[in-house]
């Protein structure tokens, strides 16, 4: 094991995968000479050079189009679009209407192994333009693989996961976990899209979350614990494909389910897994799956709205005593 920030553990994951297949390459804005707005490509427009390491033109639709075509001629292009996921907006026709169908369309015979990486959420004050979380937007569309990692360890094994994989992924960074530091194992240290991590062992109610909001589960099943109460805590590291089976077991150990997430609550991934609970273990219910999510609003500048905009610890300890 080594220590890593989660911005390491991504250059680094970033820098064996391109020395292991030479198909591999970044582009994107400011991810050559400055090394990525988060330092997570430092040093490797120096070791791969200019053709493998491209700064490219403020041109979110033209990057995610570049690649795209990259992807179907046989290349594995990795794109940071401005380092923020509202930035993907103006790529949303390459996105939804290109890389995601192409594979459908042509029967299979054509693969788009393109890599979307993305930071998103709050708690930076960087207001309303620069803060939003927009995985549910993704997560709606299939042909789309959406990756939420929580841990260095986790940054790297699902990044090398997502450029091998032949379909076309949204990898979302959160920016308040870039410098988190965490064991990272020595070697390749591959992870599995679509399997969620048990964080905690618990008996009373099950806590689902994913990115920023599993570290909050975690302090909060901390404050429970404290008050004799036993929570599960899972983080699903990848929302699409989410992991049912493990979700739907410990309901069925704990029979009550929170989940969490930092987008907006309307519409959000916890509704969808709120809502396949309720189909396929209903009985095994003790009472009505409870949604913790941010307040339907842009996210605000100022500091202490900003932070009651979205679930806080506290947000999330209340919602598990009033299930109880």
């Amino acid at each position: 094991m080594h220590t890593l920030t989660v911005a390491e553990a991504i250059c680094e994951g970033l820098r064996e995968e391109m020395e292991r297949d030479p198909r591999v390459f970044l582009m994107g804005e400011d991810v050559g000479a400055i090394g990525g707005i988060f330092a997570t490509s430092r040093g490797l427009l120096e070791k791969f050079g200019p053709d493998r390491v491209i700064d490219t033109p403020i041109s979110e639709a033209a990057i995610v189009g570049y690649a795209i075509g990259a992807a179907v001629a046989g290349r594995r292009p990795v794109v940071e679009c401005g380092g923020f996921v509202d930035f993907l907006s103006l790529a949303m026709d390459q996105l939804v209407n290109q890389a995601a169908k192409l594979r459908y369309m042509f029967g299979g015979k054509g693969t788009v192994p393109i890599v979307v990486r993305a930071a998103q959420g709050s708690g930076v004050k960087l207001a309303a333009q620069h803060s939003q979380s927009l995985e549910a937007w993704f997560a709606h569309i299939p042909g789309l693989i959406v990756v939420c990692p929580s841990t260095p360890a986790d940054a790297k094994g699902l990044l090398l996961a997502a450029i091998r994989n032949p379909n076309p992924v949204i990898f979302l960074e959160h920016k308040m976990l870039y410098f988190v530091k965490g064991d990272v194992p020595d070697g390749e240290g591959l992870e599995r899209i679509g399997v969620a991590a048990r964080r905690r062992e618990g008996t009373d109610v099950t806590l689902v979350s994913y990115s920023l909001m599993a570290h909050r589960c975690l302090e909060a099943a901390d404050l429970l614990a404290q008050r004799g109460v036993s929570c599960e805590v899972l983080d699903l590291r990848t929302i699409r494909p989410w992991d049912r089976e493990a979700v739907l077991a410990s309901v069925r150990k704990t029979h009550r389910l929170v989940v969490v997430h930092e987008a907006v609550k309307s519409f959000g991934a916890g509704a969808e897994i709120a809502t396949t609970v309720m189909e396929e273990a209903f009985d095994e219910l003790d009472a009505p799956v409870v949604r913790v999510g941010a307040h339907d609003i842009p996210i605000p500048f100022n500091e202490t709205l900003e932070r009651e905009a979205t679930p806080t610890v506290e947000r999330i300890v209340e919602a598990v005593r009033q299930l109880l």
